[in-house]
């Protein structure tokens, strides 16, 4: 199956100083692969190079080496331009127009038929909540407000495949439930969604795949039940009807144990416990199960600790070279 967006050894270098110029590499021979449907997250901190990639898919800059291709065809393609979406971190745009002129303006760059034009525009400003609003100025809008007519310029033209740049940045969690909800309408669609993000919990929601960024080269990519899968870090048992007795001589078989309420605890175990037999234990006490779940890495730890080893390996690096 051809890939909707593909790269491979993406790079791009920026020169940084006053006087004496220096390279400084924003993004470091970058390879992915995104399948048509799939809602891709692209994550990472601050300064990892995330817009960096997006603004190289995008040709609104150029890569020092490496390709990027889009549905097949090199990024630049004025072919492909007219089958994608685009929503850029801070979009700017005319704020003496209202959001019904703006969206009109750029369906005629599109070449959309006056009628289509009309219907599309108020079909997306529908979708997207935006009401009587949409005929201020932009220069009106709240911040929240101006992302969500960034949205609906990113699909105003029907697009095959839609890149977001931080989409959620600014919105109230009304505006977040709306967005990720379209997000998976189009998805729904067969529409892929390359998303940058650093708001992980939407990413745990959205997202089929993932890749984390961290100082300008690729820390990890996969299914986000690939990347958690083998990070079990215990078990967590919760109890109704446990005596002060059973909890004093479980004390140095748990890692931790909380009451929760009355005669109700959160039992958490370690990897070298079986949860089955003191489980076992506790039912022939007079104990009754309310639940057992596995304690596994969120996306989030996942995160922090890829993050803290390309740093630790930086600075490995660092020293060897100095040495």
């Amino acid at each position: 199956m051809q890939a909707a967006i593909r790269t491979r050894d993406l790079t791009k270098d920026f020169a940084v100083g006053f006087w004496r110029k220096r390279p400084y590499r924003a993004l470091d021979r970058l390879s992915i692969d995104v399948a048509p449907g799939d809602v891709f997250g692209f994550l990472g901190p601050n300064g990892a190079g995330k817009t960096t990639t997006l603004k190289l898919l995008m040709q609104l800059i150029f890569p020092s080496s490496g390709e990027a291709e889009i549905l097949g065809r090199p990024a630049g393609d004025i072919a492909v331009r007219r089958r994608i979406g685009y929503l850029p971190e801070n979009p700017y745009f005319y704020d003496h127009l209202t959001a019904e002129e703006l969206l009109d303006y750029y369906g005629r760059l599109f070449r959309i038929a006056g009628g289509e034009r009309g219907r599309r525009v108020s079909a997306i400003l529908d979708r997207l909540g935006i009401g009587a609003e949409r005929r201020l100025q932009l220069r009106r809008f709240s911040k929240g407000m101006l992302q969500r007519v960034g949205l609906a310029q990113a699909l105003l033209n029907d697009p095959e495949v839609i890149f977001l740049d931080e989409p959620m940045s600014g919105l109230d969690p009304l505006g977040r439930r709306d967005v990720r909800n379209l997000i998976l309408e189009l998805r729904d669609q067969g529409r892929t969604i390359f998303f940058s993000s650093h708001i992980l919990s939407d990413a745990e929601v959205l997202c089929s795949r993932v890749a984390i960024l961290v100082k300008g080269q690729l820390a990890a990519q996969g299914t986000i039940a690939d990347l958690q899968a083998f990070h079990v870090r215990g078990w967590e048992l919760i109890v109704h009807g446990v005596e002060d007795s059973i909890v004093q001589r479980l004390r140095g078989r748990a890692r931790r144990i909380t009451r929760i309420e009355g005669a109700r605890y959160a039992i958490e175990l370690g990897t070298e416990s079986r949860p089955e037999q003191i489980l076992t234990e506790l039912i022939a006490d007079g104990a009754s199960l309310v639940s057992l779940n596995p304690l596994r890495d969120t996306l989030e730890d996942l995160f922090v600790r890829r993050v803290a080893e390309v740093g630790e390996g930086a600075r490995a690096e660092g020293g060897h070279a100095r040495g």
